[in-house]
């Protein structure tokens, strides 16, 4: 494709500007959207993310990382640069101010380069606020802005980390923050014992046996294939039964009848009523005396008076 200007043009570059319309509508850019970057105020930049990662796989989880969870992640970044991005294929197209465009370039080289788009959204969003503080325009931001650390540590970092907590002593995590206190004492010689190391020996650890040590133990290894075939054939059968009957039993429960009382006998029955009423009796002989005392009581009240 080529691009010429007419007579009526007045403006020499807008021959780059159509050129970058060009490049935009060849990436799947929308056509409402390309048209944009005639405006003046209006860059694009054409990222190529192809070649940063080698493993087919880890590109393609990278640049997914870029979209996000229903292309959350592409939103957050659109709404805090003023950009339009579109993730195609190899390239990452980009519309937007030229400053906002450097923003995006370093979101997505750091994605490519395993470093999650999340944290330097934390950034601008830190930074988009402090923009509306007058006072803060001449002072440096640094201070302000997050410092993520480093989480995966080398084996040796972490053994160099290990070794100055024991060397210290103390649990950082159990001191709370902004408290005046003095930390607990060193761990005494006791517990120092009991967390001894092990004697080291430059001798290695017993090897442990091979599967073929094994076949040789039992004697499997000497079998012919068919013979071993046969032992296999029985060892799944037996597995097979086994799991059988104990499915079989499974369902045997669903059919045993629950255990129920048994009915009374007439015998049983009299006893019952025989101890009901005695209770009874007994309780009726209860009342008759109480109300013999009660009586007795008010009669005695009335001849005192």
């Amino acid at each position: 494709m080529s691009v010429r200007t007419t007579r009526k043009a007045w403006d020499p570059y807008i021959i780059f500007k159509a050129r970058d319309l060009i490049k935009l509508l060849a990436r799947g850019t929308a056509i409402g959207q390309a048209v944009k970057i005639l405006d003046d105020n209006v860059a694009c930049d054409i990222i190529k993310i192809g070649g940063m990662v080698r493993n087919k796989e880890r590109f393609v989880k990278r640049r997914q990382r870029i979209i996000g969870p229903d292309g959350s992640t592409l939103k957050a970044i659109e709404l805090l640069t003023g950009c339009y991005v579109l993730v195609q294929g190899n390239t990452v197209s980009v519309m937007g101010p030229y400053k906002a465009l450097k923003e995006v370039r370093r979101i997505v080289i750091d994605c490519m380069k395993n470093i999650h788009p999340i944290y330097r959204i934390k950034e601008l969003m830190v930074k988009r606020e402090l923009a509306k503080d007058p006072k803060l325009a001449t002072e440096s931001w640094d201070r302000f802005l997050p410092q993520f650390r480093k989480r995966h540590l080398t084996s040796a970092q972490k053994s160099a980390k290990k070794r100055e907590r024991q060397e210290s002593g103390t649990n950082a995590n159990a001191t709370p923050l902004g408290d005046g206190s003095v930390p607990a004492p060193a761990p005494t010689a006791e517990k120092k014992e009991k967390a001894k190391k092990k004697v080291y020996t430059p001798f290695p650890p017993a090897q442990l046996p091979r599967k073929v040590d094994l076949e040789l133990e039992s004697g499997e290894y000497f079998l012919k294939a068919k013979d071993k075939e046969a032992r296999e054939e029985a060892k799944r059968k037996a597995k097979q039964a086994e799991a059988t009957a104990e499915r079989k039993k499974e369902r045997e429960e669903v059919y045993v009848a629950p255990a129920e009382e048994r009915e009374a006998t007439v015998q049983e029955k009299a006893k019952r009523k025989k101890a009901a009423n005695d209770e009874d009796e007994v309780a009726r002989k209860e009342r008759k005396r109480l109300k013999k005392e009660a009586k007795k009581k008010a009669a005695e009240s009335m001849e005192v008076d």
